[in-house]
């Protein structure tokens, strides 16, 4: 009889603890957790509800808690959920519908795909993009001459990797309305001996955008879900989208809305009237998924183009010197405009001349601003005299894959003197005291990862060179995890809300394989995602559910 007491006595025991414990969506216990905030940096246990962390500790929160779900990580790292500070979401999405130019090794090899895309199709034009001539043995620019034989009767368009150059055919450049006497400020065509080669750099690429066929609606959704399947494989849960017109900003705050997209995204608003009379009216837009408090802006072009502005004429083409998309007078005016008003300016800055027009108009027209934070996305090639007009009111956004993509090349296209200055990640941290870090993609891999070892180690994926490329400019694993999440969440003022697992914030956070802080660097890249969680529900698992 004793022990039939005893029995319902601790079942009832058992049942009145239970009831008494708070009742939570997820407990994630025996992990090792890095929190980024500010006091212990460590913990090994957290608690989710409502989509938010509740509390963060110890292992000793599983017995303080009664949760639908809970999550035993047996000592997996956790890290807050992946920040890519500058990228091209929708482009990444649009891709997957054009030719795949990716990783050509020569100008044949981008015929052969053209032609291998268009075989039984009724096409009304041929949309493209990867090539890169660095990438081949004749690293000429192309030309369309082929492609005017193969494809006479519709538009051929094929960007370069960086989006700042397109080659062609002669339909399109017929269509655009594009010949011999045609001159555009910001960007240049393409000449050889008088001919048109059917290379576009910069600004004359909108001419031959603007008579292709327009994605339709059902295309773009299809873009944005795809991409942010891939988003979430690859750990990250915030996107910053760089150049986002009107229409496709209210398309993802619409599919957030109706619970058809997840991720969340910061978009900085392409700089054309329309989109800026529009916001500027009607100011920023913030919700729990959606950032729209930007306006990003171009100085000029891309190294790998030659249409960055550089002080002084390219090393490999002494009669050039890149050229300014938007006018210095321009910029100077736009920055005293926009400092008036509620919206970050982010500007696109590649060459030496480009970035310090941009350092300098910043700090004039932010000489009585308190907090900013206005970013010059890429930031790539500095003089070393111009890298102290970064300061804690100016961030850098920077690319680390970038480095270790160009680095082949760099030196020929800009000479060793420039090369001090230039992918001076270290440099730019110290002066400004945060950095951003994204891949620019589809430019780049969707991958964290890559970014992290690109940071910390400044190799390629085949561990090239050895020691890493201008390595004195090389973060430390802590700086890079943090400019992949606390630092991306500061440069976007969303600190309070994310880039770090702490009580109140929202439960992002991605869990791997290996801890990417302490492995041996040359393992980094064989690092894999086990999971993304958003809200602390599980959008990508190969291992949980």
């Amino acid at each position: 009889m004793k022990k039939i007491f005893r029995l319902v006595f601790f079942i009832f025991l058992a049942g009145f603890v239970n009831s008494c414990q708070e009742k939570v969506d997820l407990i994630v216990h025996n992990a090792s957790v890095y929190t980024l905030d500010d006091i212990t940096g460590k913990a090994t246990a957290f608690v989710v509800d409502e989509g938010r962390f509740i509390a963060v500790g110890g292992d000793e929160l599983v017995s303080n808690y009664n949760a639908k779900k809970v999550l035993d990580l047996q000592k997996l790292p956790v890290y807050p959920g992946f920040i890519d500070s500058h990228c091209h979401f929708i482009k990444l999405g649009l891709s997957l519908q054009q030719v795949d130019l990716k990783g050509t090794r020569s100008f044949e090899e981008v015929l052969n795909r053209v032609k291998d895309y268009s075989k039984n199709k009724e096409l009304r034009a041929i949309i493209g993009r990867g090539w890169d001539q660095n990438d081949w043995k004749n690293k000429s620019l192309p030309n369309k001459f082929i492609l005017d034989s193969l494809f006479p009767d519709i538009p051929v368009a094929l960007r370069r990797i960086d989006g700042h150059a397109l080659l062609v055919n002669q339909k399109a450049l017929d269509m655009a309305g594009i010949n011999n006497n045609t001159k555009l400020k910001g960007g240049t065509i393409i000449k050889n001996n008088g001919r048109l080669t059917g290379v576009l750099v910069d600004s004359p690429i909108s001419m031959v955008t603007s008579i292709l066929p327009k994605p339709s609606m059902e295309d773009k959704i299809k873009a944005l879900k795809d991409a942010e399947k891939i988003a979430f494989e690859n750990g990250l849960t915030t996107v910053s989208v760089a150049g986002v017109d009107k229409e496709d900003i209210y398309l993802i705050d619409s599919l957030q809305k109706a619970g058809e997209l997840q991720i969340r995204v910061y978009a900085m608003i392409s700089n054309n009237k329309e989109n800026m009379d529009h916001f500027l009216t009607n100011g920023p837009i913030k919700t729990n998924k959606l950032n729209v408090s930007s306006f990003k802006i171009y100085a000029d072009g891309a190294l790998g183009s030659r249409g960055a502005a550089l002080k002084a004429p390219y090393s490999d083409l002494r009669s050039h010197s890149g050229e300014f998309i938007t006018s210095k007078d321009s910029l100077g005016k736009l920055a005293y405009m926009l400092a008036t008003t509620p919206f970050q300016m982010n500007t696109h800055a590649i060459g030496d001349d480009a970035n310090r027009t941009i350092l300098e108009a910043y700090n004039k027209a932010l000489i009585f601003s308190i907090d900013p934070r206005w970013r010059i996305e890429h930031a790539q090639i500095i003089d070393t005299s111009d890298i102290s007009l970064f300061n804690r009111k100016i961030i850098p956004s920077v690319q680390p894959t970038h480095a270790t993509s160009d680095m082949y090349w760099a030196e020929e296209r800009i000479g060793a003197d420039r090369l001090e200055g230039a992918y001076a990640y270290k440099k730019l941290l110290d002066v400004s005291g945060r950095i951003a870090l994204g891949t620019d993609f589809p430019v780049e891999e969707v991958s964290p990862l890559l970014t992290f070892f690109a940071a910390v180690a400044r190799q390629d994926e085949n561990l090239f060179p050895e020691g890493g490329y201008l390595h004195e400019n090389k973060l430390s694993r802590i700086e890079a995890l943090s400019g992949m999440t606390k630092w991306g969440a500061y440069a976007n003022f969303e600190e309070d809300q994310k880039g770090s697992i702490e009580v109140g914030k929202v439960a992002d956070f991605v869990i791997l394989d290996r801890d990417i802080l302490f492995v041996k660097e040359s393992n980094i890249l064989k690092t894999r995602i086990v999971a993304t969680l958003l809200n602390g529900n599980i959008v990508y698992s190969n291992r949980i559910n």
